[in-house]
Protein backbone atom coordinates (compact mmCIF):
# COMPACT_ATOMS: atom_id res chain seq x y z
CA UNK A 1 0.00 0.00 0.00
CA UNK A 2 1.02 3.82 -0.67
CA UNK A 3 -0.02 6.39 1.44
CA UNK A 4 0.51 9.65 0.12
CA UNK A 5 0.51 12.64 2.98
CA UNK A 6 0.37 16.30 2.82
CA UNK A 7 1.56 17.99 5.62
CA UNK A 8 2.16 21.94 5.50
CA UNK A 9 2.23 23.59 9.19
CA UNK A 10 3.27 22.95 12.53
CA UNK A 11 0.13 20.39 13.96
CA UNK A 12 0.57 18.37 10.96
CA UNK A 13 4.35 18.16 11.39
CA UNK A 14 3.54 16.26 14.73
CA UNK A 15 0.82 14.20 13.39
CA UNK A 16 2.69 13.03 10.40
CA UNK A 17 5.19 11.81 12.93
CA UNK A 18 2.56 9.57 14.62
CA UNK A 19 1.37 8.02 11.04
CA UNK A 20 4.86 7.41 10.09
CA UNK A 21 6.07 5.83 13.23
CA UNK A 22 3.09 3.44 13.64
CA UNK A 23 3.73 2.89 9.63
CA UNK A 24 7.68 1.83 10.67
CA UNK A 25 6.19 -0.22 13.43
CA UNK A 26 3.61 -2.16 11.20
CA UNK A 27 6.46 -2.81 8.39
CA UNK A 28 8.89 -3.81 11.15
CA UNK A 29 6.11 -6.49 12.25
CA UNK A 30 5.21 -7.52 8.79
CA UNK A 31 8.75 -8.32 7.41
CA UNK A 32 8.23 -9.78 3.97
CA UNK A 33 4.15 -9.82 4.57
CA UNK A 34 3.81 -6.76 3.50
CA UNK A 35 5.01 -2.92 3.26
CA UNK A 36 3.00 0.29 2.71
CA UNK A 37 4.94 3.41 1.49
CA UNK A 38 5.02 6.36 3.07
CA UNK A 39 5.18 9.28 0.74
CA UNK A 40 5.45 12.74 2.73
CA UNK A 41 4.30 16.42 0.59
CA UNK A 42 5.47 19.30 2.52
CA UNK A 43 3.21 21.98 0.85
CA UNK A 44 5.25 24.89 1.99
CA UNK A 45 2.86 26.31 4.07
CA UNK A 46 4.90 26.94 7.20
CA UNK A 47 8.30 27.02 5.56
CA UNK A 48 11.51 28.76 7.72
CA UNK A 49 13.38 26.72 10.07
CA UNK A 50 11.68 27.57 13.39
CA UNK A 51 8.04 26.78 12.39
CA UNK A 52 8.78 23.87 9.84
CA UNK A 53 12.30 22.01 9.88
CA UNK A 54 13.12 21.70 13.30
CA UNK A 55 10.04 19.70 13.83
CA UNK A 56 11.29 17.21 11.51
CA UNK A 57 14.51 17.25 12.63
CA UNK A 58 13.43 16.37 16.53
CA UNK A 59 10.44 14.31 15.53
CA UNK A 60 12.40 12.18 13.37
CA UNK A 61 10.12 12.56 10.59
CA UNK A 62 11.04 11.03 7.19
CA UNK A 63 11.87 13.79 4.73
CA UNK A 64 9.14 14.80 2.49
CA UNK A 65 9.53 13.05 -0.67
CA UNK A 66 8.31 16.40 -2.67
CA UNK A 67 8.16 19.98 -1.17
CA UNK A 68 6.31 22.22 -3.29
CA UNK A 69 7.78 25.48 -1.24
CA UNK A 70 4.01 27.27 -1.68
CA UNK A 71 3.47 29.54 1.05
CA UNK A 72 2.30 33.17 1.38
CA UNK A 73 -0.82 35.08 -0.85
CA UNK A 74 -4.14 35.21 0.08
CA UNK A 75 -5.86 32.00 1.20
CA UNK A 76 -7.47 31.06 -2.29
CA UNK A 77 -4.23 32.16 -3.75
CA UNK A 78 -2.54 29.54 -1.78
CA UNK A 79 -4.76 26.70 -2.06
CA UNK A 80 -4.86 27.14 -6.00
CA UNK A 81 -0.88 27.25 -6.05
CA UNK A 82 -0.94 24.17 -3.84
CA UNK A 83 -4.03 22.40 -5.57
CA UNK A 84 -2.19 22.68 -9.22
CA UNK A 85 0.99 20.98 -7.97
CA UNK A 86 -0.74 18.55 -6.01
CA UNK A 87 -2.20 17.05 -8.67
CA UNK A 88 1.04 16.83 -10.65
CA UNK A 89 2.51 14.99 -7.40
CA UNK A 90 -0.40 12.69 -6.83
CA UNK A 91 -0.46 11.61 -10.74
CA UNK A 92 3.09 11.03 -10.41
CA UNK A 93 3.10 8.56 -7.19
CA UNK A 94 -0.40 7.23 -7.84
CA UNK A 95 -0.88 6.41 -4.18
CA UNK A 96 -3.69 4.16 -2.88
CA UNK A 97 -4.68 6.67 -0.46
CA UNK A 98 -4.29 10.73 0.06
CA UNK A 99 -4.14 11.38 3.75
CA UNK A 100 -5.09 14.50 4.71
CA UNK A 101 -4.52 16.21 8.55
CA UNK A 102 -6.84 18.75 10.85
CA UNK A 103 -8.12 22.20 9.22
CA UNK A 104 -5.33 24.02 6.80
CA UNK A 105 -5.46 25.33 3.36
CA UNK A 106 -2.45 21.85 3.20
CA UNK A 107 -5.69 19.77 3.94
CA UNK A 108 -8.06 21.21 1.66
CA UNK A 109 -5.64 21.37 -0.85
CA UNK A 110 -4.63 18.21 -0.57
CA UNK A 111 -8.56 16.95 -0.44
CA UNK A 112 -9.75 18.78 -3.14
CA UNK A 113 -6.55 17.36 -5.53
CA UNK A 114 -7.18 13.65 -4.53
CA UNK A 115 -11.05 13.41 -4.71
CA UNK A 116 -10.70 14.82 -8.54
CA UNK A 117 -8.80 12.62 -9.41
CA UNK A 118 -10.62 9.64 -8.20
CA UNK A 119 -7.56 8.76 -5.39
CA UNK A 120 -9.38 7.47 -2.17
CA UNK A 121 -9.17 10.55 0.37
CA UNK A 122 -9.16 10.06 4.40
CA UNK A 123 -8.53 13.14 6.94
CA UNK A 124 -7.38 12.67 10.52
CA UNK A 125 -9.06 14.66 12.76
CA UNK A 126 -12.21 14.77 11.40
CA UNK A 127 -15.49 15.93 12.16
CA UNK A 128 -14.45 18.88 14.38
CA UNK A 129 -16.69 21.75 14.36
CA UNK A 130 -16.36 25.29 15.55
CA UNK A 131 -19.10 26.71 14.27
CA UNK A 132 -17.82 29.79 13.52
CA UNK A 133 -18.16 29.83 9.31
CA UNK A 134 -15.52 33.02 9.18
CA UNK A 135 -12.91 31.17 10.78
CA UNK A 136 -10.87 29.73 7.40
CA UNK A 137 -10.53 26.46 9.23
CA UNK A 138 -13.97 25.59 9.88
CA UNK A 139 -14.86 25.79 5.66
CA UNK A 140 -11.58 23.40 5.43
CA UNK A 141 -12.70 21.02 7.92
CA UNK A 142 -16.27 21.11 6.43
CA UNK A 143 -15.10 20.56 2.80
CA UNK A 144 -13.13 17.88 3.70
CA UNK A 145 -15.18 16.32 5.61
CA UNK A 146 -17.87 15.91 2.81
CA UNK A 147 -15.57 15.04 0.43
CA UNK A 148 -13.68 12.08 2.08
CA UNK A 149 -13.78 8.32 2.02
CA UNK A 150 -12.55 7.83 5.70
CA UNK A 151 -13.24 9.98 8.08
CA UNK A 152 -10.55 9.60 11.48
CA UNK A 153 -11.98 11.13 14.38
CA UNK A 154 -10.73 12.04 17.40
CA UNK A 155 -13.48 12.03 19.93
CA UNK A 156 -17.33 10.87 20.26
CA UNK A 157 -18.51 14.29 19.96
CA UNK A 158 -16.54 14.55 16.42
CA UNK A 159 -18.55 11.49 15.72
CA UNK A 160 -22.12 12.90 16.61
CA UNK A 161 -21.06 15.87 14.51
CA UNK A 162 -20.54 14.18 11.27
CA UNK A 163 -23.58 11.94 11.95
CA UNK A 164 -25.91 14.88 11.99
CA UNK A 165 -24.76 16.25 8.80
CA UNK A 166 -25.97 12.99 7.26
CA UNK A 167 -22.00 11.46 6.65
CA UNK A 168 -22.69 7.61 6.72
CA UNK A 169 -21.73 5.61 10.34
CA UNK A 170 -19.13 3.08 7.65
CA UNK A 171 -17.19 6.16 6.72
CA UNK A 172 -16.53 7.07 10.23
CA UNK A 173 -13.78 5.56 12.24
CA UNK A 174 -13.33 6.76 15.45
CA UNK A 175 -9.31 6.15 16.48
CA UNK A 176 -8.36 9.20 19.49
CA UNK A 177 -6.49 11.83 19.13
CA UNK A 178 -3.09 11.20 17.21
CA UNK A 179 -1.65 13.91 19.65
CA UNK A 180 -2.21 12.26 22.73
CA UNK A 181 -0.40 9.77 20.86
CA UNK A 182 1.84 12.33 20.60
CA UNK A 183 2.54 13.50 23.83
CA UNK A 184 2.96 10.30 25.26
CA UNK A 185 6.02 9.39 23.52
CA UNK A 186 7.63 12.49 22.81
CA UNK A 187 7.09 13.85 26.81
CA UNK A 188 9.99 11.52 28.67
CA UNK A 189 12.37 13.06 25.38
CA UNK A 190 11.21 16.79 25.90
CA UNK A 191 12.17 16.29 30.09
CA UNK A 192 15.48 15.23 29.33
CA UNK A 193 16.47 17.30 25.98
CA UNK A 194 14.62 20.78 26.80
CA UNK A 195 16.78 23.55 27.86
CA UNK A 196 13.98 26.58 27.28
CA UNK A 197 12.95 26.99 30.46
CA UNK A 198 16.86 26.89 32.12
CA UNK A 199 17.94 29.18 29.45
CA UNK A 200 14.67 31.66 30.72
CA UNK A 201 15.04 31.11 33.98
CA UNK A 202 11.67 29.56 34.24
CA UNK A 203 10.56 27.82 37.75
CA UNK A 204 8.15 25.29 37.43
CA UNK A 205 4.56 26.47 37.82
CA UNK A 206 5.52 30.01 38.33
CA UNK A 207 4.83 31.16 34.72
CA UNK A 208 2.10 31.58 32.13
CA UNK A 209 2.55 30.38 29.04
CA UNK A 210 0.64 32.27 25.88
CA UNK A 211 0.19 31.85 22.12
CA UNK A 212 -1.16 34.15 19.72
CA UNK A 213 -1.74 32.90 15.79
CA UNK A 214 -5.07 33.02 14.74
CA UNK A 215 -5.95 35.48 12.41
CA UNK A 216 -9.28 36.19 13.79
CA UNK A 217 -7.01 37.66 16.49
CA UNK A 218 -3.93 39.37 14.94
CA UNK A 219 -5.53 40.76 12.14
CA UNK A 220 -8.36 42.88 14.30
CA UNK A 221 -6.45 45.65 16.19
CA UNK A 222 -9.15 46.04 18.67
CA UNK A 223 -8.86 41.73 19.60
CA UNK A 224 -5.31 41.61 19.64
CA UNK A 225 -5.52 45.29 22.29
CA UNK A 226 -7.19 43.26 24.61
CA UNK A 227 -5.39 40.51 24.52
CA UNK A 228 -2.00 42.13 25.05
CA UNK A 229 -3.63 43.72 27.94
CA UNK A 230 -5.02 40.71 29.44
CA UNK A 231 -1.95 39.29 28.87
CA UNK A 232 0.32 42.44 30.26
CA UNK A 233 -1.86 42.29 33.67
CA UNK A 234 -1.31 38.15 34.61
CA UNK A 235 2.23 39.63 33.86
CA UNK A 236 1.91 41.46 37.16
CA UNK A 237 1.68 38.21 39.07
CA UNK A 238 3.59 35.88 37.26
CA UNK A 239 6.23 35.73 34.36
CA UNK A 240 4.34 35.55 30.67
CA UNK A 241 6.52 33.98 28.13
CA UNK A 242 4.65 34.28 24.58
CA UNK A 243 6.35 32.43 21.76
CA UNK A 244 6.64 35.53 19.10
CA UNK A 245 4.73 33.82 15.74
CA UNK A 246 6.00 35.27 12.44
CA UNK A 247 2.31 36.33 11.76
CA UNK A 248 2.05 37.49 15.53
CA UNK A 249 5.12 39.72 15.54
CA UNK A 250 4.21 41.70 12.53
CA UNK A 251 0.56 42.36 13.70
CA UNK A 252 2.04 43.70 16.95
CA UNK A 253 4.35 46.40 15.01
CA UNK A 254 1.75 47.00 12.52
CA UNK A 255 -0.73 47.84 15.98
CA UNK A 256 2.21 49.77 17.44
CA UNK A 257 1.83 47.27 20.18
CA UNK A 258 4.86 45.49 20.09
CA UNK A 259 7.32 47.96 22.52
CA UNK A 260 4.57 47.45 24.51
CA UNK A 261 4.62 44.00 24.92
CA UNK A 262 8.27 43.57 24.85
CA UNK A 263 8.18 45.40 27.83
CA UNK A 264 5.92 43.32 29.97
CA UNK A 265 6.33 40.10 28.69
CA UNK A 266 9.18 37.92 27.93
CA UNK A 267 9.00 37.38 23.95
CA UNK A 268 11.11 34.26 22.81
CA UNK A 269 11.28 32.74 19.25
CA UNK A 270 9.36 30.11 18.50
CA UNK A 271 10.33 26.57 19.76
CA UNK A 272 10.06 22.94 18.33
CA UNK A 273 7.67 20.56 19.84
CA UNK A 274 9.69 19.03 22.29
CA UNK A 275 10.39 22.39 23.62
CA UNK A 276 6.66 23.43 23.82
CA UNK A 277 6.00 20.26 25.30
CA UNK A 278 8.09 20.93 28.36
CA UNK A 279 6.95 24.59 28.77
CA UNK A 280 3.18 23.13 28.66
CA UNK A 281 3.71 20.74 31.28
CA UNK A 282 5.53 23.15 33.75
CA UNK A 283 3.27 26.44 32.81
CA UNK A 284 0.93 27.51 35.91
CA UNK A 285 -1.44 28.11 33.12
CA UNK A 286 -1.81 28.28 29.30
CA UNK A 287 -3.76 30.92 26.88
CA UNK A 288 -4.01 30.01 23.67
CA UNK A 289 -5.77 30.12 21.03
CA UNK A 290 -4.43 27.64 19.23
CA UNK A 291 -6.52 24.11 19.19
CA UNK A 292 -3.60 21.92 19.60
CA UNK A 293 -2.64 24.23 22.54
CA UNK A 294 -5.62 23.85 24.32
CA UNK A 295 -5.47 19.68 23.97
CA UNK A 296 -1.80 19.65 25.04
CA UNK A 297 -2.40 21.67 28.02
CA UNK A 298 -5.13 18.89 29.03
CA UNK A 299 -2.32 16.36 28.53
CA UNK A 300 -0.13 18.26 30.54
CA UNK A 301 -2.75 18.41 33.18
CA UNK A 302 -2.47 22.50 33.05
CA UNK A 303 -5.44 24.74 32.68
CA UNK A 304 -6.32 26.77 29.75
CA UNK A 305 -7.65 29.85 28.88
CA UNK A 306 -8.95 30.15 25.37
CA UNK A 307 -8.71 33.38 23.87
CA UNK A 308 -11.11 32.83 21.20
CA UNK A 309 -15.45 33.21 21.62
CA UNK A 310 -15.37 29.55 20.62
CA UNK A 311 -13.80 26.05 20.73
CA UNK A 312 -13.83 22.60 18.31
CA UNK A 313 -12.38 21.48 21.65
CA UNK A 314 -16.01 21.83 23.15
CA UNK A 315 -15.32 18.68 25.61
CA UNK A 316 -12.42 20.72 27.44
CA UNK A 317 -14.95 22.94 28.49
CA UNK A 318 -17.44 20.91 29.43
CA UNK A 319 -14.51 19.32 32.11
CA UNK A 320 -14.03 22.85 33.58
CA UNK A 321 -10.36 22.62 32.13
CA UNK A 322 -10.83 25.37 29.57
CA UNK A 323 -12.36 28.62 30.02
CA UNK A 324 -13.29 30.27 26.71
CA UNK A 325 -12.37 34.08 27.62
CA UNK A 326 -12.35 35.86 24.02
CA UNK A 327 -10.76 38.78 23.54
CA UNK A 328 -11.33 40.65 27.01
CA UNK A 329 -8.56 41.65 29.04
CA UNK A 330 -11.03 41.14 32.26
CA UNK A 331 -12.17 38.20 30.99
CA UNK A 332 -9.00 36.46 30.34
CA UNK A 333 -7.83 37.45 33.78
CA UNK A 334 -10.30 35.89 35.44
CA UNK A 335 -9.99 32.97 33.38
CA UNK A 336 -6.48 32.17 34.52
CA UNK A 337 -7.30 33.01 38.20
CA UNK A 338 -10.28 30.42 38.13
CA UNK A 339 -7.86 27.94 36.39
CA UNK A 340 -5.29 27.79 39.55
CA UNK A 341 -6.40 24.30 40.14
CA UNK A 342 -7.68 21.87 37.55
CA UNK A 343 -8.63 18.28 38.03
CA UNK A 344 -8.30 16.64 34.44
CA UNK A 345 -11.10 14.09 33.44
CA UNK A 346 -9.24 11.16 31.85
CA UNK A 347 -9.61 9.56 28.71
CA UNK A 348 -11.26 12.23 26.36
CA UNK A 349 -9.26 11.32 23.74
CA UNK A 350 -8.64 7.69 23.23
CA UNK A 351 -5.74 5.36 24.43
CA UNK A 352 -2.72 6.96 22.98
CA UNK A 353 -3.49 4.30 19.96
CA UNK A 354 -4.31 6.50 17.62
CA UNK A 355 -2.27 6.61 15.11
CA UNK A 356 -1.92 2.72 14.79
CA UNK A 357 -5.90 2.34 14.69
CA UNK A 358 -5.41 5.27 11.50
CA UNK A 359 -2.84 2.67 9.74
CA UNK A 360 -4.46 -0.74 10.52
CA UNK A 361 -7.63 0.81 9.27
CA UNK A 362 -6.14 1.96 5.74
CA UNK A 363 -4.37 -1.23 4.84
CA UNK A 364 -7.31 -3.36 5.83
CA UNK A 365 -9.75 -1.27 4.17
CA UNK A 366 -7.11 -1.55 0.98
CA UNK A 367 -7.28 -5.20 0.59
CA UNK A 368 -11.06 -5.11 1.00
CA UNK A 369 -11.12 -3.19 -1.69
CA UNK A 370 -8.41 -5.51 -4.02
CA UNK A 371 -10.22 -8.37 -2.93
CA UNK A 372 -13.52 -7.22 -5.15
Amino acid sequence: MKLLSVVGARPQFIKAAVISRAIADLNAAAGDKGHVADVIVHTGQHYDTTMSQVFFDELSIPDPVHNLEVSGGTHGEMTGRMLERLEAVIIEESPDWVLVHGDTNSTLAGALAATKLHVPLAHVESGLRSYNRRMPEEINRIVTDSIADLLFVPTEQARSNLLSEGVPGERIIPVGDVMFDATKFYAPLAEQRSAVRATHGLESGNYVLATVHRAENTDDPARLKQIVMGLSRLSEENTVVLPLHPRTRLALEAAGLLDDVGSSLLLIEPVGYLEMLDLERNARVIATDSGGVQKEAYFAGVGCVTLRDETEWVELVEAGVNVLAGADADRIVAAAEQLRQVDPEPGLYGDGQAGEKVVSALVEVTRQRKRC
